[in-house]
């Protein structure tokens, strides 16, 4: 464990400092040359399947209040909408016609990437006895991550007016580490639907073990693990205009206040929890009494131990190929928007057999 700068003492069961006192990459780390090239050997058959939802999808947001889909427009030329836009307008004789477009994109509507920078906790970093807000490896809410403190310069509603300009940033543990590092590596598929069934539960450690020993599954460290629920086929079933029932009351998720599963992500090595869920662990779980996070797992991974989640990942369509051809084990590349500064980001992924 490295010394800090930025803390004196680090959460119980975390992994601060291990990777160096200034990593941004946390279990990512544990992605090198050689475990890509075992990802790479699981490619047998030669055939890729797409893990991103439609980007408008969900629908609505039902799922989410804060988070829509996204919007396009065209941009501005020539004082006109550029769109159809005739070339000839600027001089005679041109042929052009020409689209050109941008979208406001709410970054967590859909298949996403959570980055470190997404949720952090009040943690006595320094020592004093009091909680400040703090980030993976002690990056500070402070210092590394600006933004405003005025409701009129953030969130973005349909239908209303947004200023052209940014507000917000992480200086540290953004997107762009992950988009860096390239992430392409060995994806382990858990099927937890074939087991549990659309019903809502929330798995436990013990519930997982099963579960993998049951379909011979083992992770190892380096591992993208995805888990499986089959809510990406609800939302499609829903066609872009899902009820909350759907949303909140169907399929399965992880235990997040599960101590036994947290140390089995820490010592398992794995680099990411990648769902078809909304959150991977159960959303609006009962809480502890007392002082204690809404996300446990989110708090445990992102937090304390620098996993990175996916959430609202295509997984159905693979895992039943996965299970129709006895194999848990395929090459993922799943790289997110090289987009400085943001804390999340849809995820472009493919897995290859």
């Amino acid at each position: 464990m490295a010394k800090s700068e930025r803390w004196k003492q680090r959460p119980e069961n975390s992994t601060w400092g291990d990777y160096g006192p200034d990593d941004q990459l946390g279990r990512m780390n544990e992605l090198n040359a050689e475990r890509t090239k075992q990802a790479v050997a699981e490619v047998k058959a030669g055939r890729s399947f797409c893990l991103s939802m439609p980007l408008d999808l969900p629908g609505g947001n039902v799922l989410n209040p804060r988070r829509h889909p996204p919007l396009l427009r065209p941009t501005v030329r020539s004082d006109r909408p550029n769109w159809l836009y005739r070339t000839e307008y600027d001089q005679a004789g041109l042929t052009d016609v020409i689209n050109d477009d941008m979208v406001l994109l709410h970054l967590q509507y859909s298949s996403q990437w959570d980055t470190l920078a997404h949720v952090g906790s009040l943690f006595d970093a320094d020592g004093d006895g009091v909680a400040e807000p703090v980030f993976y490896n002690g990056f500070r809410g402070d210092t590394d991550m600006f933004g405003p403190t005025d409701p009129k310069e953030a969130g973005s509603i349909p239908g209303t007016f947004v200023e052209a300009k940014a507000t917000s940033a992480a200086k540290k543990l953004g997107v762009e580490n992950l988009a860096e590092k390239c992430l392409q590596g060995r994806g382990v598929m858990i099927d937890l639907q074939a087991h549990f069934g659309r019903r809502k539960h929330a798995v436990t450690y013990d519930d997982l073990m099963r579960v993998m020993a049951a379909d011979g599954i083992k992770v190892e460290p380096g591992d993208f693990v995805c888990l499986r629920t089959g809510f990406d086929e609800v939302i499609f079933e829903q066609k872009g205009k899902p009820t909350h029932e759907a949303m909140h009351n169907t399929c399965t998720g992880l235990d997040g206040s599960d101590t036994k599963l947290h140390q089995w992500i820490t010592e398992s090595k794995l680099v990411a929890l990648i769902s078809d869920n909304y959150a991977v662990e159960v959303h609006n779980a009962p809480l502890k009494p007392g002082q204690c996070a809404a996300l446990p797992l989110h708090q445990h991974c992102l937090f304390k131990t620098g996993v990175n989640l996916g959430e609202i990942w295509r997984l159905s369509e693979l895992a039943d190929w996965l299970r129709a051809n006895n194999r848990s084990r395929f090459l993922m590349t799943a790289p997110p928007l090289n987009l400085p500064g943001a804390v999340g980001s849809p995820a472009n992924a493919i897995a290859t057999v």
